[in-house]
């Protein structure tokens, strides 16, 4: 059989070398493209177990805002995140990001997961000519994030879908403005499971301020307003939608014994201490029938070393007083320390340390949570932020009074993060296991 003789026609010839230049093309351009696409994430996953049998436990206090985690974790968890500059002129770029976030429980292999669209934004870089160094951005993104490491508590985080403008340079520092908004749903059946109500957060920062030798300041102001549909007024007899408002002073100390620390000082109004654990924003669902009060809450956290490339420490200190209308807050005070000595650039051990005590106004007694984990480290280089790590770990944990109400609900401690390994009139608990940690 004979093989097809390619056209000898000229413009046969120059058509095949035009195709062949322009798959060639595709091809090179496609690369260039992968080859600047940033891949980030982080992610957690492990095996652990009860003494006395059952899957592992977690330990939180009921009414903490967080639990402690090292050797605390009882779940999958990952965000896979996807960036590249999708255009670059000058000093004039635009950036794409994007992350997918992924839960499970550890149930098996083909378990159904949730999985959740994080961010998907849109950053401009020196795209507004009367701002030189700003970014203009739009979408949904992780917006400005502050959280205590060792307890993974977020106290200042306007998360969502907003769109805003920072790094505005006003000669001391700079300046952010963000527009963060909820979406709810509208629906006469109000207030049925899957009604929300939507709402707006006003999100004002002023940051990079020196007060000190590598010291700065960061000064903030969120407001947020609830919105009502007409059904959802009419459900309310005309009741004014929740708003509120926080207030927030932090200091931020870098070389501090080798490490850093922040100090974060926290005035919450209404809605937005209503809407959750009092972040910043407001969250969809915030009915007019939620009581009105106030927060003051103080936040000390950081790392340090106490013995160069030997020996680090991580630590937090919280204090947190909730006040409302109808006797429902409670002050929360939660110190920890997570002291990690390294045997070699790989080896490690770690010891975690924390404690919560909950006051509720009403009255009612308090609740104490006492939480103790050893761990041995294998990980990628030394300090308390190095990753990969692959750990094992034996946790304990010590409360007053018994773990649950008579139907399993929280008494002493948060039953939907203890689970069926815990039984109602437990005082204490132990669990050991084999956890993997990463972030890029």
């Amino acid at each position: 059989m004979k093989t097809p003789r390619l056209s000898a026609h000229p413009l046969a010839r120059l058509g095949l070398i035009g195709l062949g230049c322009l798959a060639f093309g595709t091809v090179q351009a496609q690369e260039d493209f992968i080859s600047g696409i940033d891949f980030t994430g982080y992610a957690r996953s492990g095996i652990g177990n009860t003494a006395g049998g059952g899957d592992q436990a977690c330990f939180r206090a009921n009414g903490a805002g967080a639990k402690y985690r090292l050797g605390n974790e009882c779940e999958t968890y990952a965000e896979l995140g996807l960036g590249a500059t999708l255009f670059e002129q000058g000093d004039k770029s635009f950036y794409f990001n994007s992350m997918v976030g992924y839960f499970s429980n550890q149930v098996n292999d083909s378990e159904d997961t949730e999985v959740s669209l994080r961010q998907l934004y849109v950053q401009g870089h020196n795209v507004v000519d009367a701002l030189p160094g700003a970014s203009l951005w739009a979408g949904k993104r992780f917006y400005r994030r502050h959280d205590v490491h060792i307890n993974d508590f977020f106290y200042w985080d306007s998360t969502g879908p907003g769109g805003g403008i920072e790094n505005i340079d006003v000669g001391t520092g700079k300046l952010h403005l963000a527009w963060m908004r909820a979406t709810g749903t509208d629906d006469t059946e109000y207030p049925d499971a899957d009604n929300r109500i939507s709402n707006d957060t006003l999100d004002i920062r002023w940051s990079d301020i020196p007060v000190n030798t590598d010291g700065t300041l960061v000064l903030g102001y969120n407001y947020g307003r609830a919105q009502l549909s007409d059904a959802q007024r009419e459900y309310y007899d005309g009741s004014e939608a929740k708003r509120g408002h926080m207030f927030t002073v932090q200091h931020e100390q870098n070389n501090w014994f080798g490490g850093s620390n922040k100090l974060a000082l926290q005035y919450a109004t209404d809605g937005i201490i209503n809407a959750g654990s009092g972040q910043g924003r407001m969250n969809a669902g915030v009915s007019p029938d939620v009581p009105g009060g106030d927060m003051w809450r103080v936040i000390n956290h950081g790392n340090v070393w106490l013995a160069p490339d030997r020996f680090d420490l991580l630590y937090a200190a919280i204090y947190e007083e909730k006040s409302f209308d109808d006797d429902s807050g409670a002050t929360w005070i939660s110190a920890g320390l997570r002291p990690t000595y390294y045997w070699t650039n790989n080896l490690s051990t770690a010891l975690e340390l924390g404690h919560d005590y909950i006051d509720p106004e009403n009255g009612d007694d308090s609740r104490r949570l006492t939480k103790l984990t050893l761990a041995q480290q294998w990980s990628a280089g030394v300090g308390g932020f190095a990753r990969p790590v692959i750990r094992v770990f034996a946790t304990y944990a010590d409360w007053n009074g018994d773990a649950f109400q008579a139907d399993r609900t929280s008494r002493s401690i948060d039953a939907g993060a203890a689970g069926d390994a815990i039984n109602v009139d437990d005082s204490d608990g132990l669990t050991f296991g084999v956890q993997m940690d990463v972030w890029w």
